[in-house]
């Protein structure tokens, strides 16, 4: 057992994105920092099985389906055919170079990494308990909770089947499939469905509601469903899980409805759960939920006041950009019971976009149609869509439109709803006027600013003048 020091401002348990907002927010202030990591790299799920390797594959199939569907390729006999594994290979190059840039930041910040698995001995001490049996006993006058989550795993499904799999491990498949059924149509659901699909893989995608991705504009996610029937994806909605029968060549999952689903393999994707489980989090008064996410205020603090939680662990949006912000803002508040001065005041924005990596991709911030009607707010909508700008129809990427809600009497942006190519990355710029104190959150930005031409971004200007136009 090693006693690394009597006691540090701030311990943080976890490296994903959450644990890394939370460190370096605090030891950029100033404050000791130590950060436990049960894994042999930095990183956390989304550096190793999640975010980064699904969308290194996600944009590896893209290039290829763009190489298959160019004439100018076909007609010369080049085609790129890609497995799995050699797409998880490209996957590769870019999670070590992640894990190499965010090991320096904590290196260069000074910040050791404790290794072992972290379990409160009591609400101020931490141990870190390695693979070996020894230990690290910590002592911090505040800590983050930033362990993340693990994809959900019914106890009746054998997860160590060869044919089933999660979001964890789907990405490990190492042998030539013709099908799958996907089951739990939430975001993750509906990415692998995209991606498979552009593999010519033939998809059922199980949805146990109504509609795809529910909080998302209602519009946005008729887009989705038409684009990903077009594609050929069979969606089931309102099914429940029975069984599954695993065999060895292949997958039946049974549904309550008397379907049966055979195909090659089953990718399970409903649902997360937080990695509370061995914390020892009872103990000093802190009870998860049924899911095992740590229950936050609006501060991110746990029912133990000097702890707090970030990122996946405390469950929705569960998107690695959220993670980092909250995070930062969980530091930020402890850097307020720490002294810290007027540079603290102005907290990191929660007011976060959702990027979600289907083909095409959606990003959506701000109020849905649905919200603001239902909230009596009168409001008007304005659209651009991608088949009409000129910069879509030169990368013949036209799928898509951007859409614009905003107040009819103070032109405020209430909402931005994009569904097509670039459309996370699109999102950022009305994110920016969002943001803005009034007046100059309001709709003339976008008519009276030039944007270059062409480009997507001139979007905004179609769209704000369409909304406009709608007023008289």
């Amino acid at each position: 057992m090693s006693d690394l020091a009597d006691e540090y401002d701030v311990i943080v348990i976890g490296t994903g994105p959450g644990g890394e907002g939370a460190a370096m927010q605090a030891v950029k202030h100033n404050k000791s920092v130590v950060v436990i990591e049960r894994e042999p790299a930095v990183g956390g799920s989304c550096t190793h099985r999640g975010t980064i390797p699904s969308k290194a594959l996600r944009y590896a199939i893209f290039q290829s389906t763009l190489v298959n569907s160019s004439v100018l390729f076909r007609e010369h006999g080049i085609t790129a055919n890609f497995m799995i594994p050699d797409l998880r290979r490209r996957a590769k190059t870019v999670i070590d170079a992640q894990v190499k840039m965010r090991t320096t930041f904590y290196d260069r910040n000074d910040v050791p990494i404790v290794r072992g698995t972290a379990r409160f001995l009591d609400p101020h001490t931490v141990e870190a308990v390695e693979a070996d049996g020894s230990r690290s006993v910590l002592h911090g006058k505040y800590v983050v909770i930033a362990s993340g989550a693990r994809p959900y795993r019914p106890p009746e499904v054998d997860f160590n089947h060869p044919r089933i799999f999660d979001s964890d491990t789907i990405l490990g498949v190492d042998f030539h499939i013709k099908s799958l059924t996907i089951f739990g149509a939430g975001v993750i659901g509906c990415e692998y469905a995209s991606m498979f699909r552009n593999l010519e893989i033939k998809v059922n995608l199980v949805n146990n509601r109504d509609r795809l991705l529910e909080f998302l504009d209602e519009e946005i996610v008729d887009a989705l469903s038409y684009h990903l029937r077009e594609r050929g994806v069979v969606i089931r909605h309102r099914e429940e899980f029975d069984r599954v029968e695993a065999m060895d060549d292949g997958v039946v999952v049974h549904l309550k409805s008397g379907k049966q689903l055979k195909t090659d393999i089953l990718l399970w994707a409903a649902g997360r759960t937080g990695n509370t489980d061995g914390l020892g989090l009872e103990e000093i008064g802190i009870v998860p939920d049924k899911r095992g996410n740590v229950v936050v205020n609006e501060k991110l603090q746990s029912s133990v006041p000097h702890i707090y939680a970030a990122g996946d662990v405390i469950g929705p949006p569960a998107l690695a950009s959220a993670a980092y912000n909250q995070g930062r803002f969980a530091a930020n508040e402890i850097l307020k019971g720490l002294g810290c001065g007027d540079e603290c005041r102005l907290p990191p924005s929660l007011d976060i976009p959702a990027g979600i990596y289907t083909s095409p991709e959606i990003s959506s911030l701000g109020k849905t149609e649905r919200e603001l009607t239902e909230a009596k707010i009168p409001y008007e909508v304005g659209h651009a869509h991608f088949k009409s700008i000129a910069r879509a129809q030169i990368t013949g990427q036209t799928v898509g439109m951007l859409k614009l809600l905003f107040h009819r009497e103070t032109m405020e942006i209430l909402g931005i709803h994009c569904f097509g190519a670039s459309a996370c990355e699109i999102i950022h710029i009305g994110q920016a006027i969002m943001s803005q104190p009034r007046p100059y959150n309001t709709l003339m930005y976008f008519i009276n600013t030039t944007f270059n031409y062409p480009t997507m971004a001139e979007a905004y200007r179609v769209a704000a003048l369409n909304g406009y136009n709608r007023l008289f």
